[in-house]
């Protein structure tokens, strides 16, 4: 499962994707794209050789040159070199590095904030057949494609799916949400059996409460880019999300200054709280913040999320792989990546990581198709859309964040915060002409 501290990488990126337009600004990508489909030309068979130089984050790709022993074991003739760089340093330094034209061949990404590199001047175009686009879980590939054209491949994946005590539910009497009306009804249940607040909500008022209240607007049956390009994020759906999200904290379910993101499991865990909007990494952890080996098996349940009036969607995310377009051993590189996304390869990782699988095929696997947690965030990635393919996609998100702070705070409506919010995204554009 994804580790949380993907949330510092993001946290950082948000501040510096400036830094990352590259060029994406620059004018005649219609031709560069149509070079880009010319070039992306099959992998062969052959055994890999040379060296091929890998930049990942220190957190998600620790363990992968163990996971990926039995490629360098076929392919005797190649050398893989990790460069593994703290998350919060990552998409700074790979954009410097890429800006001076001393990148790696291959680095690592995420589909939920990699729109800035999606270019044949900084990618290379996945070439034909390298894998089955159909593979994996569709939102995960396509946020990787840029006009027909991929430049990732998929590594692995996580959405948000409801976490909660399924101990006080049963108490309670209630079951998990389905529906946005039923969503604060549940909270108060949970609240009445003894939790101190029914939702432990993100009170980061960031990027990830933009990236939450643009899924509930999806739920709404909002979009945040029109099909010509253009914010749409002055919308009833918008409105809808923001007063979706203010309900958590006027009607008591929530507070609005606690807890804090490193003090959700631990809130969780001692009934502070009774419920968690979040990704499948905390499955692993509840244990440890309890400190009693099988508490969570006892204590915890999950749920797809409650649907809005237009429908349940989530937002994927993960880490994906690209090929540098200054890269000196394209060949061997494009056969690394065909290796880490096999199934058996997104397997070993999950065993080795928990990282779970981008390929949908690997979650019939014994290893994970055993872990009922995890059953939900399945159901979940199969009803995920990707965000915007625009570079200033993560400072709009950002703004978004602290448009429903003063949403929840009540210092302002969720009609002026979307207005807000529309104002601030045409003046920052999309980052493309």
């Amino acid at each position: 499962m994804s580790n949380p501290s993907r949330r510092g990488v993001l946290r950082l990126t948000a501040g510096t994707a400036l830094l990352g337009t590259l060029a994406l600004t620059g004018c005649g990508r219609g031709d560069e794209t149509t070079a880009a489909k010319a070039s992306a030309k099959p992998v062969g068979n052959a055994p890999a050789t040379g060296t091929v130089n890998v930049w990942a984050t220190q957190d998600d790709a620790s363990v992968l040159d163990k996971v990926i022993k039995p490629f360098k074991a076929a392919n005797p003739d190649v050398t893989v070199k990790f460069t593994l760089i703290p998350n919060h340093e990552y998409y700074t330094k790979l954009q410097s590095a890429i800006a001076a034209g001393k990148g790696p061949d291959v680095a690592q990404f995420f589909p939920e904030s990699q729109a800035q590199f999606l270019d044949p001047s900084i990618l290379r175009p996945v070439p034909d057949g390298l894998v089955d686009s159909d593979a994996f879980f569709k939102s995960l590939w396509q946020a990787g494609v840029v006009k027909d054209v991929a430049y990732t491949v998929p590594w692995y994946a996580y959405t948000y799916a409801l976490v909660y005590r399924a101990d006080l539910a049963r108490k309670a009497g209630v079951k998990a949400p389905t529906t946005w009306d039923e969503m604060v009804p549940f909270l108060k249940a949970l609240k009445g059996v003894g939790a101190v607040h029914g939702l432990g909500a993100d009170i980061g008022w960031d990027i990830f409460n933009g990236q939450d209240v643009a899924m509930y607007a999806w739920q709404a049956g909002g979009s945040l880019v029109s099909s010509g390009g253009s914010w749409t994020l002055d919308t009833p759906a918008m409105v809808d999300a923001l007063k979706y999200n203010e309900s958590f904290f006027t009607s008591g379910a929530a507070d609005i200054a606690t807890p804090t993101f490193l003090d959700s499991q631990p809130y969780f865990v001692s009934g502070k709280t009774a419920t968690m909007i979040t990704g499948p990494w905390v499955i692993g952890q509840l244990d440890a913040a309890a400190k009693k080996t099988g508490w969570t098996a006892s204590h915890v349940a999950t749920a797809p999320l409650p649907a809005g009036p237009s429908s349940d969607v989530s937002f994927s995310g993960g880490g994906s792989w690209g090929v540098l377009a200054t890269s000196g051993n394209a060949d061997a590189s494009w056969k690394l990546v065909r290796y880490v996304s096999k199934p058996s390869t997104q397997v070993a990782q999950y065993q080795a990581y928990s990282s779970l699988p981008a390929v949908v095929s690997a979650w019939d696997d014994s290893a994970i198709k055993g872990q009922p947690l995890l059953d939900a965030f399945f159901t979940q990635l199969k009803r995920t859309r990707a965000f915007p393919q625009v570079s200033t996609w993560q400072q709009v998100a950002t703004r978004l964040g602290k448009e429903m702070e003063a949403v929840a705070k009540g210092t302002e409506s969720a009609e002026k915060a979307a207005a807000n919010v529309q104002a601030y995204a045409e003046s920052v554009g999309t980052g493309t002409k």
